[in-house]
C-alpha cells in the first residue's frame, strides 16, 4: 500500500505535530537526495518537531516574562563596572541561586547596570526553561491594587506567583501606602520559598521603612525576601551619563 504525502500530513496533525508538517516536503526531498535510512529520517523529523515546540515555548516565556529591552549579560561590559568579578558574574549565570531558592539585591546608584543585570539574569533563565516575570515595582502595585476587579491584572498575579522568577525593578521608585504594602506583604509571603526575587534597589533594606512605611510589614517582608538572599553592592558613574550622546556630535 503506498502512502500519500497527504495522509500522512493529515496523520501527523492528528498527532499535533504541526511544525513537521510545513518541513515534511523539503525533508523528504532532502532524504532522497542524500539516501537517508528510515531510522535517519524519523530521526531527522522528530529532531526538528521537538526543536521548533521548544523554539516557540522559549518566545512565549520571553512575551510573558515582559523584559523592557533583549539585555544579555554577553552586552554587559564588566570594565564599567569593577565591584563585580567575572568570577561571580559566571557564578550568578549558572543559575544555581534558583534552584536553591536565593533571591538577589542589586544596589547602586541610578546608570550603574542594576537593570541590565537583573534582564540579563532574567533572559538566561528564561533560555533555561524557567519562568520569569520582569515588573517595575510601581506596576506591580498596580496590579496588586486592582486584581480583584481586573481580570488582565488577576491573570497577570497568578503568572508572577506561577512564576520560577519575578524581577522587580526600582524598589524605592514610589512610597506605599499601608494597603499597598500589606498587599505586597501577602505577594511577597505566597513567594516565600517557592519563587526566586530579584530586586534592584538605590537603597539597602535598612532604608526600605521609607517606602513601606509601616515597621512590622517591612520587618515581615525583609525577613522572608532576606532569609537566603545575596546583597550585590554595586558602585560608579552612570554609565548613560558617561556615554551620553550630543546632538553637537564631538569637534
Amino acid at each position: 500500500m503506498t502512502a500519500s504525502i497527504e495522509n500522512i500530513k493529515k496523520m501527523m496533525k492528528s498527532l499535533n505535530m504541526s511544525y513537521s508538517i510545513e518541513y515534511i516536503d523539503e525533508l523528504l526531498k532532502t532524504s532522497n537526495e542524500m539516501a537517508y535510512s528510515y531510522e535517519m529520517f524519523i530521526e531527522e523529523l522528530l529532531k526538528n518537531e521537538i526543536y521548533l515546540r521548544e523554539k516557540k515555548k522559549l518566545n512565549i516565556r520571553l512575551k510573558y516574562a515582559s523584559f523592557p529591552e533583549y539585555m544579555t549579560l554577553d552586552k554587559f561590559d564588566l570594565k564599567e563596572q569593577q565591584s563585580l568579578s567575572q568570577r561571580q558574574l559566571n557564578q550568578l549565570k549558572e543559575l544555581t541561586w534558583i534552584e536553591q531558592g536565593y533571591n538577589l539585591i542589586l544596589l547602586g546608584p541610578p546608570g550603574v547596570g542594576k537593570t541590565h543585570i537583573a534582564v540579563g539574569l532574567g533572559i538566561q533563565a528564561v533560555n533555561y526553561g524557567y519562568k520569569v516575570i520582569f515588573t517595575q515595582m510601581n506596576d506591580l502595585v498596580h496590579l496588586l491594587k486592582t486584581a480583584e476587579i481586573l481580570r488582565t491584572s488577576k491573570t497577570k498575579i497568578k503568572r508572577i506567583i506561577d512564576s520560577d522568577l519575578l524581577i522587580i525593578d526600582d524598589l524605592m521608585f514610589m512610597a506605599m501606602d499601608r494597603n499597598e504594602a500589606n498587599l505586597f506583604f501577602q505577594l511577597v509571603n505566597k513567594l516565600y520559598d517557592q519563587t526566586s526575587i530579584i530586586i534592584t534597589s538605590n537603597k539597602g533594606p535598612e532604608e526600605w521603612g521609607e517606602l513601606i512605611g509601616d515597621p512590622a510589614i517591612t520587618t515581615a517582608i525583609l525577613d522572608r525576601i532576606v532569609h537566603k538572599c545575596e546583597l550585590i553592592n554595586l558602585s560608579g558613574d552612570s554609565y548613560r551619563i558617561k556615554h551620553r550622546e550630543s546632538i553637537f556630535g564631538k569637534y
